[in-house]
């Protein structure tokens, strides 16, 4: 489909072309409204919704939102098994959503480690949306940081004795091309909701010189108001990525070409 209309407010400064979201504080809200933990996450994705459809409009290249992480599997059996099934429903009702708004779906994590039905759904999302010229939609599913870092280890040790490649040229681009989505660049802003500081294993590798933005509502309430309170703060912060610039101007955008390899 052709490409979305994009419609940016003004800021007030740089805007991100790469943001993540750690979703927090779903079954907090819910408790606090003496509610099953189980209806914050449904109420969630409405905020998924309004996010990812906001996003696409103001023209975000990608939104990476953390979904379900590896530690997550450890939660009651009940809430698992209820997680999956929204997963399931998520990605099926919000097919029309994402090709309305010129949305390509991917995912990263141990996605084989998804119920079976849960992961052909995702299978099927992606493939509808592959050819969509707009916003990329990643989910961090059963995602761990470190557990990527360790599986791309791992994808290094196997080429380094297969002699596809040799260990005294590995670097940190090495690296990074064994991680799961090394196309993407990495997130210019970190959002992460319900008001807890920290990144909870999640994208430790990339987000080593992004701007992090601490929301102190829940996710169910994080919608289009709250991002944009996001984007003014990122907006009025200057990057330098541990170093200086005599003008601060131009240091965002040759940061990104840099990460990009242009």
């Amino acid at each position: 489909m052709g490409k979305a209309r994009i419609v940016r407010p003004d800021f007030g400064g740089a805007f991100p072309a790469h943001i993540a979201v750690i979703m927090d504080g779903n079954g907090r809200w819910a408790e606090r409204r003496g509610m099953q933990r189980i209806l914050g996450h449904r109420e969630g994705i409405a905020s998924v919704r309004e996010i990812t459809t906001e996003c696409a409009r103001m023209g975000v290249e990608s939104l990476t939102l953390y979904a379900f992480s590896a530690e997550n599997w450890k939660r009651p059996t009940l809430e698992v098994r209820t997680l999956m099934q929204l997963l399931r429903l998520f990605l099926v009702k919000e097919r029309a959503t994402l090709m309305e708004n010129d949305v390509r779906l991917s995912a990263i994590g141990r996605l084989e480690e998804l119920p079976k039905a849960a992961l052909a759904e995702l299978r099927r999302t992606e493939e509808q949306t592959r050819a969509n010229q707009g916003m990329r939609l990643r989910l961090a599913l059963s995602y761990g940081s470190r557990s990527e870092v360790a599986d791309a280890l791992k994808k290094v040790i196997e080429d380094a004795r297969a002699g596809r490649l040799d260990a005294a040229d590995v670097d940190e681009e090495t690296l990074r091309r064994y991680l799961y989505d090394p196309a993407t660049p990495d997130p210019d802003l970190v959002i992460r909701t319900a008001g807890e500081m920290r990144l909870s294993n999640f994208l430790l590798w990339q987000a080593s010189y992004s701007e992090l933005y601490v929301s102190s509502v829940c996710w169910p309430e994080f919608r289009k108001a709250e991002l944009h309170e996001a984007l003014r703060a990122y907006a009025s912060r200057k990057r330098k990525f541990g170093g200086l610039d005599q003008d601060g101007r131009d240091a965002d955008a040759r940061a990104r070409r840099s990460r990009r390899g242009a």
